[in-house]
């Protein structure tokens, strides 16, 4: 059972804690990450309905879909308390994604009827997730070709700022390049700056795209020893 939010990790466990694959019985801890860390890096639960939304469009579909590119920081008892996951080829995740991932959640989630910006209270942020879930071509961008892989990683805020996001990164990047992927991409909100600057540390670089809004896309090589800087905050 995992503990409450809030509840900081031990100096035993943080001794213990190491990055390793993704294991099936890990969802449960894998659906806790993604709702504590889905508002800009904060926990969704009082901006959402249902943040369920959160992890069948970003966490969820990754396991099921690609569960090889998937690893968790194992804080030492068994418990995931971060993670990192992704794809090596966007194009074909998305279409993977619309065939294979999206008739599994869609009942839950379904399309919203009423266009964007309609809604009131706490549906408005549900729908506009909710139409991200079903517009998987929307991963597909013309200016991010050259970074056909892109990735998802969040650490509960109590694991941060030791290192165990960096090392998470490594790893995935080497898997990525073990496949001979050159490049990866990922998308974030504009408004974390926290993440913003573990992500210059690690190497990456801002892409340009049209109609960003409020997201960033930054890019960098799947070469590990490009990495610099220190620790980090994640």
């Amino acid at each position: 059972m995992n503990p409450p939010a809030g509840v900081t990790a031990t100096a035993a466990t943080a001794a213990t804690a190491a990055v390793r694959p993704y294991r099936p019985e890990d969802y449960p801890d894998l659906d806790d990450i993604c709702v504590r860390t889905g508002y800009e890096g904060q926990d969704s639960r009082p901006h959402y309905a249902d943040p369920s939304v959160l992890t069948a469009t970003f966490a969820a579909p990754y396991v099921h879909l690609e569960p090889e590119l998937a690893f968790v920081l194992d804080d030492g008892t068994g418990r995931a308390v971060g993670y990192v996951l992704g794809t090596a080829d966007t194009a074909r995740f998305a279409a993977d994604f619309r065939t294979v991932w999206l008739p599994r959640v869609a009942g839950r989630h379904p399309a919203p009827e009423s266009p964007p910006g309609t809604g009131t209270g706490t549906g408005t942020q549900d729908e506009a997730i909710a139409r991200l879930l079903h517009d998987p071509e929307r991963m597909i961008v013309p200016e991010l070709a050259a970074y056909p892989a892109h990735l998802h990683i969040d650490l509960l805020p109590e694991w941060q700022g030791r290192g165990h996001g960096r090392t998470l990164m490594h790893t995935f990047l080497r898997a990525l390049r073990e496949r001979g992927v050159p490049a990866v991409h990922l998308v974030m909100s504009t408004a974390n700056t926290g993440a913003r600057a573990f992500y210059d540390r690690l190497g990456f670089h801002e892409i340009e795209v049209p109609e960003a809004g409020a997201s960033t896309c930054l890019g960098r090589t799947t070469e590990v020893t490009e990495v610099t800087g220190s620790t980090g905050t994640s």
